[in-house]
């Protein structure tokens, strides 16, 4: 009975504090309430299954308990059980996988009007290229990165001489506008991660992987780096500064002197 009774227990207990827990997500700021929506109905799937099979447990604790002159029943397998797991088993499996592929389609269909900028990942801060006036990045090179440019941007490519270079800072971005964020790292694995956006992706060092996202709201919003990446791992952070469409221009046009054009004189 006491066994029965802690498992009645740890289910429903489960559920209530599911209900009322304090660690919730943060209110979003992007596009990617799918994400949210994808992880409550896979909360639902899963927390059910979770609470019939503790309950069923429970039951079962109880009602094939010992008793005096009881015998157990010896069934060394049953078909029809084991087709019905199998079934009950893929159906679940199927209905918590299928919402996830759609809202996975959406996060890799980049919309054709979004802006491409680009995030460097390094032990241990962040770094940032915004297009210029041209509204083309420039190409870039691994084997090009050095002290004087560690981003790793190519001197003869024209498109990449307005540029903007952002070391060590703030990501600013219009809101209500689509972005595609390249994101590249020099040394290690990073991962890019704005809980507010929703979207978080690994940045592996010698390829080019990528998140797009709109930002719905102003505001400042901390980036995370959610990938050990060494000692300085913690401290590795950033801000997201979502503005007004013209607050941004206004900002972009107070930039033109962190050009890489202006910073690597030598490229002209």
């Amino acid at each position: 009975m006491a066994v029965a009774l802690i498992l009645v227990l740890i289910a429903v207990g489960s559920v209530v504090f599911h209900l009322v827990s304090p660690w919730w997500w943060t209110p979003i700021a992007s596009n990617w309430g799918y994400i949210d929506s994808t992880i409550v109905i896979t909360f639902w799937i899963t927390g059910a299954v979770f609470v019939a099979i503790v309950l069923f447990m429970a039951y079962c604790v109880y009602r094939f308990r010992h008793q005096p002159g009881r015998r157990a029943h010896y069934e060394p397998e049953s078909r029809r059980l084991e087709l019905w797991l199998t079934v009950g088993t893929g159906v679940g499996v199927a209905a918590m996988l299928t919402p996830g592929l759609f809202v996975w389609r959406q996060f890799i269909t980049v919309p054709a009007d979004a802006t491409d900028i680009e995030i460097l990942g390094q032990q241990w801060q962040w770094s940032f290229r915004l297009p210029g006036p041209d509204g083309q990045l420039g190409i870039v090179d691994t084997r090009l990165v050095s002290a004087d440019n560690p981003l790793g941007v190519s001197r003869e490519d024209p498109k990449a001489q307005d540029d903007l270079i952002v070391e060590g800072g703030e990501l600013r971005l219009p809101v209500g506008k689509p972005v595609k964020a390249l994101l590249r790292s020099v040394d290690v694995i990073h991962n890019f991660y704005v809980p507010e956006v929703r979207a978080k992706m690994d940045l592996v060092p010698g390829q080019v992987s990528y998140i797009w996202f709109t930002p719905t709201r102003t505001g400042t919003f901390e980036i995370l780096c959610a990938e050990l990446c060494g000692v300085g791992h913690p401290q590795m952070r950033g801000k997201v500064v979502v503005q007004e469409q013209g607050d941004y221009q206004a900002w972009l046009q107070d930039q033109r002197s962190r050009s890489f054009a202006r910073l690597m004189p030598e490229a002209q």
